[in-house]
């Protein structure tokens, strides 16, 4: 939803709302983690980014009263912008920061496939005609890759060239350069392309140097300069000739000086001869001739005829100027300038090629970054409220240092995103893959619950050591390092067995016998609520869902008492067992609705309430041994373990269970739901996942020494993220996916 509101305000590059919206995205990027990020939010950002490029409106170059400005205006990087771009600036400013968040992997494991997907040609080899969707699609590629360079670091740009030579180059130059594939948006969108495609491959030349082009390429720039040489000689060729004898609908084919025989389409020549002008030849030519120099004559056979082209163009606006035959590599005084702010001449840029540094005579100077720095990590969000693209932002570099985040994915955390950014949105199920993720130690004693908060960016720990703790979920180091907790509240004077937060108030409630409730912000004790009877302690503890704010509390003698935390006294006491002795309350449940309250006893018994009527709805013998835990699930269903190795699937009203699992070895002691499955844990260390849908089965997976010391007490899943928190025996809680 965040992502389509970016989408509708992009058309209001002024307006606070879409600058609230990306810092939204921003935020949400962070506090979503990795996995979450990359699957559901910077997906939607790539495809938000094809949007903004649709039209023959998002297509028209800025700037520009009255005649429209030469092709060459700008800098050898950065060409006059379309509207399209200044739209896409906060998409890209967005995309940027979940790269700064997470590293560089985002750039090249996440962005640059989704280009090569964009640009990848279709499935037909014969005479197409591209959708508007394609052809933005090319825009978008282009734009984005051009970004992504600039944020590479020099060696994976060396490392990764070849991929971009032949998976966003080639595919781009095949439909720029087609001969049979026209655009819907005609000539107009070819030329923003071109200039575009010009932009991105005199940036990776200025990048990496001539050797480098040599060596990796001179296919992408010999066949840019090809276009020209091949309408040349469709210039000197009746094409309509050509179409005798053949079969209707099949395009004729061209015998060029190469010896090659290519079909073509003579009703593009047309698009093709208002894109690939004289001025054109000339905005081509005279950079990478600068860019080049010699090695140019060895990688683009036809350069001399691009060459005459563009000294043609020189003498039709200067007919003073120097002969066409005799055009230096240089751009002349009375030509179009190239830096946007008039700083100076071609010459004056003609880099090295040592990754950004500028040859000056025989002397390589690196040049001094004189702008100041811009706030954030990546600056302010480009495009919004502060005019074009490209004016003074990243766009005017060569290269800019990706700032390194303490979020940034590298070991376990790298190898698990690059696996679960392939998997398919679709895939319901939970999959564990026992990768260790980060470790929070601090506990003295054996921790016995463990609650993630709603936003899970934080969990909740309970230990016998008396304490309970706050920790950070966010991502950090490479799966083995330690995190510290946020706060400590230790005003317990025994064991704490049970955690949970109470939505509805935002506060936390604690128990060891009797109830804390505490602000997770502060540690501040807000309420404490003691046994009635010395004799009678609390034995189990529930939390009401929201909107509701009371706690729940079932003691030694069988008796239900609802307490509101936002007022003094009981609210409600019911007797769950009359005339019956099933022993002791091990578990309590709430229903997400909060109609409904479980318990389960020591006796196996199993007692359903209506907490609206106090009514006792059913009770029933659910287990031969003492029941472990109960989980209430949407539906009216109800899941249950026990002492006596079985997991068992209730509806609420139904005298006979949906599904029955029998562990072989030991009981499981603790489970949590991931939608329609079970994660469970044994002290045996053995995490499960079964269904509550389709017919038993069960796979289970030993936890190995190295992801997991000491023996399994307590489990809790984050369903968003589908990470798991472990807490053993030795105090320590670990995060495994």
């Amino acid at each position: 939803i965040l992502v389509n509101v970016v989408l509708g305000l992009t058309s209001f590059p002024e307006s606070s709302a879409l600058y609230t919206a990306c810092k939204m995205v921003r935020w949400l990027s962070a506090k979503l983690g990795p996995t979450v990020a990359s699957r559901h939010v910077a997906r939607n950002l790539l495809r938000l980014l094809t949007s903004c490029y649709v039209g023959p409106t998002r297509q028209q170059f800025t700037g520009g009263n009255g005649e429209s400005p030469p092709l060459s205006v700008g800098n050898i990087y950065q060409k006059r912008p379309i509207l399209g771009d200044i739209v896409s600036a906060p998409v890209l400013s967005c995309l940027l920061h979940i790269a700064h968040l997470y590293g560089e992997p985002v750039l090249t494991y996440q962005y640059l496939p989704y280009i090569s997907y964009l640009v990848a040609p279709g499935s037909t080899s014969g005479p197409s005609r591209l959708n508007s969707r394609k052809e933005a699609g090319l825009l978008a590629a282009v734009t984005l890759t051009q970004k992504i360079i600039v944020y590479l670091s020099d060696t994976t740009l060396m490392d990764i060239l070849p991929r971009i030579s032949h998976e966003v180059l080639l595919p781009v130059l095949s439909f720029l350069t087609s001969l049979v594939t026209g655009f819907p948006s005609g000539a107009q969108a070819r030329t923003v392309l071109c200039m575009k495609t010009i932009s991105l491959i005199a940036l990776i030349c200025l990048r990496i140097g001539q050797e480098m082009v040599q060596q990796h390429l001179s296919e992408p720039v010999a066949t840019f300069f090809r276009v020209f040489s091949q309408l040349h000689e469709l210039q000197h060729q009746d094409l309509k000739l050509e179409s005798v004898g053949r079969s209707e609908g099949q395009l004729p084919e061209v015998a060029f000086s190469d010896g090659q025989l290519r079909p073509a389409d003579p009703a593009l020549l047309d698009e093709l001869q208002k894109v690939f002008t004289l001025e054109m030849a000339y905005t081509i030519y005279v950079p990478f001739s600068c860019l080049l120099g010699d090695i140019i004559r060895k990688i683009v056979p036809n350069h001399e005829l691009v060459g005459e082209l563009a000294g043609l163009y020189l003498d039709s606006i200067s007919p003073s100027s120097r002969s066409p035959a005799s055009v230096e590599p240089t751009a002349p005084s009375t030509g179009p300038e190239w830096d946007p702010q008039g700083g100076g001449c071609p010459q004056d840029d003609s880099h090295s090629g040592t990754f950004g540094s500028v040859l000056v005579g025989n002397r390589i100077q690196i040049p001094n970054d004189s702008q100041p720095d811009s706030p954030g990590p990546l600056g302010p969000i480009s495009g919004v409220g502060g005019g074009e693209p490209g004016s003074q932002s990243e766009d005017n570099a060569l290269k800019r240092e990706l700032p390194r985040s303490a979020h940034g994915l590298s070991g376990n955390w790298l190898a698990y995103w690059q696996y679960e950014i392939g998997v398919s949105q679709q895939d319901a199920h939970f999959h564990f893959h026992q990768i260790r993720l980060q470790s929070f130690p601090g506990h003295s004693g054996a921790v016995k619950c463990v609650v993630p908060l709603s936003g899970e960016d934080f969990f909740l720990s309970g230990s016998k050591d008396r304490t309970v703790r706050l920790w950070p979920l966010y991502n950090s180091g490479d799966g083995t390092s330690e995190t510290a907790p946020r706060l400590v509240y230790a005003q317990h004077r025994k064991s704490v067995f049970f955690v949970g937060q109470l939505e509805a108030p935002q506060c936390v409630v604690s128990c060891d016998g009797a109830v804390h409730v505490w602000d997770p912000f502060t540690g501040k004790t807000l309420r404490t609520v003691e046994p009635s009877d010395s004799r009678v302690p609390l034995t189990a503890v529930a939390v009401m869902p929201a909107p509701h704010t009371s706690i729940t509390m079932a003691s030694s003698d069988s008796t239900l008492r609802f307490v509101d935390c936002r007022k003094p006294g009981l609210q409600h006491e019911f007797r769950l067992s009359s005339g019956l002795n099933p022993g002791l309350v091990r578990s309590l449940a709430v229903s997400p609705s909060g109609r409904s309250v479980v318990a389960g006893f020591s006796s196996g018994f199993m007692v359903l309430l209506d907490t609206r009527t106090g009514l006792v709805l059913r009770g029933w013998p659910a287990h031969e041994g003492d029941i472990l835990q109960i989980k209430a699930v949407e539906g009216s269903i109800l899941v249950s373990s026990s002492s006596d190795h079985s997991l068992t699937v209730w509806k609420e009203l139904e005298p006979k269970p949906t599904h029955h699992y029998k562990s072989a070895s030991d009981p499981i002691h603790t489970f949590d739901l991931y939608g329609s499955e079970v994660v469970t844990g044994t002290v045996a260390n053995k995490i499960g996942v079964c269904s509550l849908l389709e017919p038993p089965s069960q796979a289970t997976t030993k936890l190995s020494s190295e992801n997991f010391r000491g023996t399994l007490t307590s489990l809790a899943l984050l369903p968003t993220k589908r990470h798991l928190l472990l807490g053993s025996d030795n105090g320590v809680v670990r995060l495994l996916a």
